[in-house]
């Protein structure tokens, strides 16, 4: 511990810092590091925008209001005569002094064009032009409406005269255009869904930002929209912003530099160690040489006490290990002895009965015997691996050994596999195997010569399988159910329940079908 505690002996700014836990250094320099450019961006930036936000604001406000009074002044103007000489014409057709006053307003207006037509489309004042047909505007007293390159106006009288007049779009963005110096802005005329841009404003960079405000112009829905740009860049931001990014650079050069010397190449050389670990090896944090970080140094004496902690148990678990295996092999050999001395004893006393009844009882029996050491059998052979048991080749046998056990009279029984190269637990196989002895018996008993086949079949996937026993001998009659009833029922259904399924038995084609529980494919 001595080599430890050295590096943070001593007294002053140095020795406190280094007491503190990594994550608070880095938190410490990166707020020294960080707060200079924290606080020229949030001054710099409140500043600007403040003072742009308030100056676009300012310009944008003056110039709608001048570029909309400007058009509104105009349009409500000459609303009033048209209405007035619409009205005057509607009760004298021949009154020229109003169309005369009427023709010249809007000879003043230069390429602005008016006409007053009767309820039957005559002319009665004016001339015709083209653009009165390009819309049709409602039969209200007044009506704007925006045409291809201007503005149509339309005033509805009394008797179904009308005064319509035209506004080109350069009239109407002249008369729009503030007076005196006019900063660089876009106007469009908005009404019933149509635009008529009247100046365009230039295109600026992606950066910049344009402000827009909707002036309405009192005559129908409408409005003129003005859009100016944002404040310009100038060189105080661009200085400013300039200092901020070469500030951020040095923060993050100084950053990296502290966490990669105290927390990186320190994680990085310690986590080789641990990934070139082996199990026996012991971790040795002394080849890496001086780690400034208190942490990673104690990280490191933890993994190296670890590794020799588990070198210790490993030698343990060896050993155990070696042991295990010898008494497991031992009790797997004992219990294949016995169940071969059983079925000596069996076969012993089969041969000494005196009766075919007593006879028959005893190959029952061992024939049952068979079927357990069978099981045994393969799962001693499997157990190395742990798969489970190959149940093909376990029924294989279970079937082999049954035709070789049977009695005289049951010479002629024929047994068909078709089984899947499916794995099963021991206890499954232990069950499948009864319950097929326990079938197959039953089969032998209804008829000595009976045709038996087996299936086990189970789609991809699936964690389950059919087993299915099927043989004329086991369709339903006196005989078959006087068996099941008094021998072979109760055990068929014991096996089941222990195989945690139902046994289906088929009187008509003579067929037992259950599923069985599948641990995979061999």
């Amino acid at each position: 511990m001595n080599g430890l505690d050295s590096p943070l002996r001593g007294r002053g700014f140095s020795a406190a810092l280094g007491r503190l836990p990594t994550g608070a250094k880095v938190f410490l320099i990166l707020v020294g590091a960080l707060l200079p450019l924290a606080l020229i961006a949030l001054f710099t930036t409140l500043q600007t925008t403040r003072s742009a936000d308030d100056e676009a604001r300012e310009r944008l406000s003056v110039t709608a209001q001048e570029s909309a009074g400007n058009l509104e002044n105009l349009l409500a103007n000459h609303v009033a005569q048209l209405g007035e000489a619409l009205a005057a014409l509607e009760r004298d057709p021949n009154d020229a002094p109003s169309c005369t006053r009427l023709a010249g307003t809007y000879a003043a207006q230069g390429r602005a064009h008016f006409v007053v037509l009767d309820r039957r489309g005559r002319t009665l004042c004016g001339r015709a032009f083209e653009q009165i047909r390009m819309v049709d505007t409602p039969r209200s007293d007044v009506a704007a409406r925006i045409v291809p390159g201007g503005l149509l106006l339309r005033i509805s009288g009394g008797d179904g005269a009308t005064a319509t007049a035209y506004y080109p779009r350069d009239l109407l963005a002249g008369l729009a255009r503030p007076s005196g110096f006019v900063p660089e802005y876009g106007a469009a005329l908005i009404g019933h869904g149509d635009r008529l841009t009247l100046r365009a404003l230039k295109d600026n960079g992606p950066l910049d930002r344009g402000k827009s405000v909707r002036s309405n112009l009192g005559v129908d829905d409408l409005a003129l929209e003005t859009t100016m740009p944002g404040a310009p860049i100038t060189s105080p931001l661009v200085i400013a912003t300039v200092l901020l990014v070469v500030m951020w650079i040095a923060a993050a050069a100084i950053g990296w530099f502290v966490v990669d010397i105290l927390l990186i190449r320190p994680l990085r050389q310690l986590r080789s160690s641990v990934a070139n670990y082996q199990p026996g090896d012991v971790i040795d944090t002394e080849r890496l040489g001086p780690i400034p970080a208190q942490e990673i140094r104690e990280l490191g004496d933890t993994f190296s006490e670890i590794s020799r902690t588990v070198q210790a148990h490993e030698a343990d678990l060896a050993k155990g290990l070696v042991q295990q295996t010898r008494l497991t092999r031992e009790v797997h050999h004992r219990v294949k002895n016995n169940l071969q001395v059983i079925s000596s004893l069996i076969n012993f006393h089969a041969r000494a009965a005196r009766g075919e009844e007593a006879a028959n009882a005893y190959a029952s029996i061992q024939r049952r015997v068979d079927a357990l050491a069978v099981v045994h059998r393969h799962h001693y052979a499997e157990m190395e691996e742990n798969r489970g048991l190959e149940l093909r080749s376990v029924i294989g046998e279970l079937a082999a050994n049954l035709r070789a056990t049977a009695s005289e009279q049951a010479r002629g029984m024929g047994i068909t596999l078709e089984v899947e190269s499916l794995l099963v637990t021991q206890d499954v196989a232990i069950a499948v195997s009864f319950l097929l002895t326990e079938i197959i018996e039953l089969a032998v008993s209804c008829n000595a010569a009976a045709q038996i086949r087996i299936s086990i079949k189970a789609p991809e996937d699936a964690d389950r399988a059919v087993l299915r026993v099927s043989s004329p001998a086991l369709v339903g009659g006196p005989t078959f159910e006087g068996l099941v009833d008094k021998r072979y029922g109760r055990v068929m259904l014991g096996l089941a329940r222990q195989l945690r399924t139902q046994l289906h038995h088929d009187p008509l084609v003579g067929a037992y079908e259950t599923t069985i529980a599948i641990t995979g494919r061999f």
